[in-house]
């Protein structure tokens, strides 16, 4: 069992924008500088070691993506690698820094919250333009809040809460009304629900957004060739263009780790995400390589597939067989599962157990949020038999066709072996194993999330019924009362308690069961400058460059 956590701070209120930087400042940290003598020390390096050096304008930087991203729409996609490339042409109404510290982005300032908590009112910037050419003002924030509120197949409508109206008074002013507090708010604008759309181009039935999206943003979209590349060209209307340097960015799809490594290495390629455990340590030893590492505010985990049986957002319908039915037997397979083995083994100690959606040094933490199923496989089989389960049960695991997906998968069905189960493993590959996510074509999937600053982000979106994440069609009244109560308070220790009741909650029935908090690596040539990565997992480049006294 992992230790339980325990929370010294005093109490103090979530109020708005000042509540979340305390908060961000707390979960993350920055160490500016990767020292030789700290190779191979899981120590933050967040951002290039080079930063102020001068860097040259031009050029065209290739960035390799591990997994290829899906539609390039924030009001829908799901992909951790869609954020790296909406990042550097989709600005948000707020964005993190280096510190995890809300800044405001599109926005001029934290927002401004009314003392009973229902209206939030956000002053937005001047002078921007989206790439179209379209004006930037409160009304286009409008047209996306709405668009967010009301698209089929919405990711982003749980995570901006009850809104009740979302107004425009004059270009310089966005008010959202609400029918109770939502404390989360913010949180979300810093990511893809934050992200600003050109009115025009979602006004467009001619066009799918994704396939021309149109943003306020340092580079602007050029083409993408499926499963090969997405390019990016510097967008001139960009309302900071002087502070861009490159001419382009071409993200080229690279699904296995040794593959990136070896581009990274001869130079076909100057940044690398998600390197390997398999790689890191060598390559922190490279002399033309830096490796940037964060601590993840996300995790990886099985989802169990409970009740979707339409897709997700779509009524719930309890599915039959052991797994999906009896939570006695989704409780066998967490007992199963030897995390801290398993991460040692598999990935060489760089990452830890999970067993929740808080991380342990996030404020919200908490004992209940912390513990986790011991390992214990005669436990599990006498919960197995007491549900009447044949042993050994069978399972489909679907699976990313990763290297490490698969290596990590290939240990856990060793590892529950000895519990009752027999996982038959089904590789997918990773755009489509997103699909099979969303029409609930799987029994059971491996799969993670990169985690966000507020625990409405990390929970909320994946167990309340009928959430824009929550794949496996979980239903449960109790936490959606948990949930709900949770995003409506101000008060950090109010809302951990809450949530803590609401992870003993999905302990005992487990519609996703956690298993490792990664680290987010990504290495990149020494002659890049303004490359940085945080602990929300989204490698940035919209500021890099190559250094100017290098080739």
């Amino acid at each position: 069992m992992l230790k339980n956590g325990t929370r010294g701070h005093a109490s103090r209120k979530w109020a708005g924008g000042a509540g979340l930087v305390a908060l961000a400042m707390i979960v993350t940290g920055c160490v500016p500088l990767q020292y030789p003598e700290a190779q191979g020390a899981r120590t933050d390096v967040t951002e290039a070691a080079n930063a102020g050096q001068a860097v040259r304008d031009g050029g065209d930087l290739v960035m390799a993506l591990s997994s290829e991203p899906d539609k390039l729409d924030p009001t829908t996609s799901t992909s951790l690698y869609t954020r790296f490339v909406m990042n550097a042409m989709c600005e948000k109404l707020y964005d993190i820094d280096a510190s995890g510290e809300i800044v405001p982005q599109l926005a001029t300032a934290l927002p401004e919250i009314s003392a009973d908590g229902l209206r939030v009112t956000i002053p937005v910037r001047t002078g921007a333009t989206f790439s179209d050419g379209t004006p930037f003002s409160a009304q286009a924030v409008r047209a996306t809040f709405d668009r967010n509120l009301t698209l089929e197949g919405s990711g982003r409508k749980t995570e901006l809460g009850p809104i009740e109206r979302v107004s425009a008074p004059d270009a310089e002013t966005v008010v959202v009304e609400y029918s109770t507090p939502f404390a989360p708010l913010t949180a979300a604008l810093a990511d893809r629900a934050g992200m600003i759309l050109s009115p025009t181009a979602i006004a467009d039935d001619t066009t799918a957004f994704a396939d021309n999206p149109s943003c306020v943003g340092a580079f602007k979209f050029v083409e993408r060739i499926p499963q090969t590349s997405i390019t990016l060209e510097k967008d001139p209307n960009y309302y900071a263009a002087d502070e861009v340097h490159l001419d382009t960015i071409t993200y080229r799809i690279m699904g296995d780790a040794n593959i990136r490594a070896a581009n990274l290495r001869s130079g076909d390629v100057h940044v690398a995400d998600a390197i390997s455990p398999q790689d890191a340590d060598a390559l922190l030893l490279e002399r033309d390589i830096e490796v940037l590492q964060t601590g993840s505010l996300g995790y990886q985990g099985l989802t169990i597939n409970i009740g979707n049986t339409n897709g997700t957002g779509e009524p719930v319908v309890q599915r039959e067989g052991p797994l999906a039915s009896d939570p006695r037997v989704r409780q066998a397979l967490t007992m199963s599962i030897d995390r801290e083995a398993l991460v040692n083994s598999v990935f060489n100690n760089w990452y830890d157990p999970a067993c929740s959606g808080i991380s342990p040094n996030s404020p919200f933490a908490t004992a209940a949020s912390n513990d986790c199923a011991e390992f214990d496989p005669a436990g599990a089989r006498a919960l197995l038999e007491e549900a009447g389960v044949d042993i050994p049960l069978t399972v489909g695991l679907k699976v990313a066709n990763s290297p490490d997906a698969l290596r990590y998968s290939q240990a856990l069905q060793a590892s529950v072996r000895e519990g009752g189960f027999n996982l038959r493993i089904e590789p997918v590959e990773y755009s489509t194993l997103l699909d099979m996510q969303k029409q609930g074509k799987f029994d059971l999937m491996q799969i993670g999330w990169s985690g966000r600053i507020d625990p409405h982000g990390n929970l909320a979106t994946f167990m309340t019924t009928g959430a824009g994440n929550n794949d496996g069609g979980y239903n449960s009244a109790e936490m959606d009362d948990l949930l709900t109560r949770a995003a409506q308070l101000s008060d950090i220790d109010e809302r951990a308690e809450l949530y803590g009741q609401a992870v003993e909650l999905a302990h005992r029935d487990n519609p996703l069961i956690y298993t490792y908090r990664q680290r987010n690596i990504t290495a990149h040539s020494v002659d890049l400058a303004g490359v940085s990565t945080f602990t929300d997992g989204v490698v940035r480049l919209s500021r890099a460059g190559f250094v100017a006294d290098k080739d």
